[in-house]
């Protein structure tokens, strides 16, 4: 179905530890982690908190592995900063990402985000950007997308539960509004889900705009209390809202489908955030792994 060349594995570091939520997960060791990643039979890893910030030491722990860095989360703060603040800090994680490795960063606009806050419900409080703000969000994802070019780099933009780009009439402007050779998207098939959208609408929509992808499920049943009690996103993820592909709603066949006809070159990133008392991480990982052999062929 997929070039195995051209398409890689990897998984997020945030079963095993949240950096939202450092309780979760605190016992659990930088080394344990990237261990379990090579074991379970992944490719990549996504950076956390607990990873080495000199990126040789970074580097010569994931190449003992055979682990390489596929991306990192970053955050943006276009709405609510001054502009340089934001480039700034996004020269500084491009270059220590380009030495590790990775092609691709990800980013998402936490200006007026919700998605940290242990006590705001995540449906009913999320924000939304005036003309102003979605000016100065795609200006500044534009520029974002030219500093990551001059590196050789993809910029794609995470679509996030609390945030201002969560529907997809959000993502719809966003993409409108930036530039196609400069932003493209990190398509979440969990936050899709979440938020109410049909993820294989999006997907065939924006195939072309898409190069990173983040494998990620929904339990239906935890999903329906986050409605029904208005939770928090971070509630709904100590409550175990996520989970790996195959484990949850999602079927996610359809998807790899039209990935694979369109000759999706990129990585696909498992990134399941739950409490790993509850959820070993190792064992999620091989399930998520058999799961994507099964479906996808890798």
């Amino acid at each position: 179905m997929f070039d195995k060349g051209k398409v890689k594995l990897g998984i997020a570091p945030i079963a095993w530890t949240n950096d939202d939520m450092p309780e979760l997960g605190a016992e659990n060791t930088f080394e344990q982690c990237i261990s379990e990643m090579a074991l379970a039979g992944f490719a990549g890893t996504e950076i956390g908190n607990k990873y080495p910030k000199d990126p040789k030491v970074l580097k010569r722990a994931l190449d003992l592995r055979g682990l390489t860095v596929c991306n990192a989360w970053f955050s943006a703060y276009f709405t609510t900063k001054p502009l340089k603040e934001t480039v700034d800090a996004f020269i500084k994680q491009r270059d220590f990402l380009y030495e590790v490795g990775a092609r691709v960063i990800g980013a998402s606009e936490q200006g007026h985000s919700i998605q940290g806050l242990m006590d705001i419900p995540i449906f009913d409080r999320k924000p939304h950007f005036n003309e102003d703000e979605w000016k100065r969000l795609a200006d500044g994802l534009n520029e974002l997308g030219r500093l990551a070019r001059e590196k050789d780099m993809t910029l794609t933009y995470h679509h996030h539960m609390g945030t201002g780009v969560q529907t997809l009439e959000e993502i719809d402007r966003l993409m409108d509004m930036t530039e196609p050779d400069y932003v493209f998207l990190l398509f979440d098939t969990g936050h899709l889900v979440f938020a109410g959208e049909d993820p294989e609408f999006v997907l065939r929509k924006y195939v072309n705009r898409i190069k990173h992808v983040h494998l990620k499920d929904i339990r239906k049943e935890v999903l329906v209390q986050v409605k029904r009690e208005g939770w928090s996103f971070l509630r709904a993820v100590k409550e175990g809202v996520f989970t790996v592909p195959g484990d949850g709603m999602i079927d996610f066949a359809p998807l790899f489908n039209i990935l694979a006809e369109n000759d999706y070159v990129g990585w696909f990133v498992v990134e399941a955030e739950q409490d790993p008392a509850k959820a070993n991480p190792f064992e999620y990982a091989l399930k998520a792994r058999n799961y994507i052999r099964e479906k996808a062929g890798l």
